[in-house]
């Protein structure tokens, strides 16, 4: 394999550029050039490819984001897309093609697979939804900036006896806010993949102060169908009944930029370098995972269109804890 590409796709995560490092310093050792393609799908229709040498990743295993940009690309998703994304990397002399990104855009890695172009994809989303994964790469970061933010919200809830609620991201997967949840102690945890509702809560809340708690806090998933938004709402509607206030946090984007953890570049830095490898041996269509601490490799096609389901027992876990 002479020439193999790289290129991120979907949100960005913290631990991507780490793995930029690795794929294409690895891909020298094995002899090969590296291509790197720049603003995801959308730059691979495009050309848009520039050549990578060494000191071109230096200094980036730190930095959160990806150097390389990311964008959507609803063109991409058209069998005409696909085709025109094949004919560029036919131009360009690629032999293999690494996509670092979460379920979309391993999708979207498929995709070409079924064309008959050897590529390989590398697990990477703060959700941690992709199948075939314990944990994907920025999920790391993204839950211990979660979870600085819960323990200095949990300081000033305690301070002056008040309710605070946080949201994190998770559209449809409560992966952060479970896990959040349950590291930062919180007293109740709303995720999509359990259905609740306001009066749920609250009755849990006043649980709590009837047990001798001066304060509380709820951790929320965005995709939620009650997010903070509407809890909020809720709250202030139905005041003078539930007697207390929700004060919301949203964190957003936020969780998406930290500078990534050790274990992110680590994570990061051995799918890259195993997923170069994988291609080298003649291997390819296979996500490059970590499970029960070993690097594994799924076929594409059996996690493609598929969500990975969040362990009940955890919820349970933190709902007793709680009380």
């Amino acid at each position: 394999m002479k020439r193999i590409a790289l290129l991120t796709s979907g949100g960005d995560a913290p631990g991507m550029n780490a793995a930029i490092r690795a794929i294409t310093r690895r891909a020298l050792f094995h002899g090969a050039e590296v291509f790197a393609i720049r603003r995801g799908y959308a730059g691979l229709i495009d050309g848009d490819f520039v050549q990578f040498g060494a000191r071109d990743v230096g200094h980036i295993v730190q930095l959160g984001g990806t150097i390389l940009g990311s964008a959507r690309c609803a063109e991409f998703r058209t069998a005409e897309g696909v085709g025109q994304a094949v004919d560029s990397l036919g131009k360009h002399g690629i032999d293999g093609l690494v996509v670092i990104g979460g379920n979309g855009s391993q999708a979207g890695a498929h995709d070409l697979a079924q064309r008959g172009f050897p590529v390989m994809g590398v697990a990477s989303t703060i959700d941690n939804d992709l199948c075939g994964t314990d944990v994907t790469i920025g999920v790391d970061t993204a839950l211990n900036i979660a979870l600085e933010a819960i323990d200095r919200l949990k300081v000033t809830a305690l301070s002056h006896g008040r309710g605070f609620l946080v949201e994190v991201m998770g559209r449809d997967c409560g992966y952060l806010a479970l896990m959040a949840g349950l590291a930062g102690g919180a007293d109740v945890i709303v995720i999509p993949e359990i259905p609740s509702d306001p009066e749920t809560v609250a009755s849990e809340l006043r649980a709590a102060y009837d047990r001798g708690k001066s304060h509380a806090l709820v951790v929320v998933a965005e995709g939620s169908e009650y997010n903070a938004e509407k809890l909020s709402d809720y709250f202030g509607q139905h005041h003078e009944r539930l007697q207390f206030a929700l004060r919301v946090t949203k964190l957003g984007h936020v969780q998406r930029g930290g500078a990534p953890t050790a274990f992110d570049r680590i994570l990061a830095t051995r799918l890259g370098a195993a997923a170069v490898d994988h291609l080298v041996a003649g291997e390819e269509g296979m996500l490059v995972s970590m499970q029960s601490a070993k690097i594994t490799t799924t076929p594409l096609g059996e996690i493609v269109g598929k969500q990975k389901p969040l362990d009940p027992e955890l919820f349970r876990l933190a709902q007793s804890l709680a009380r």
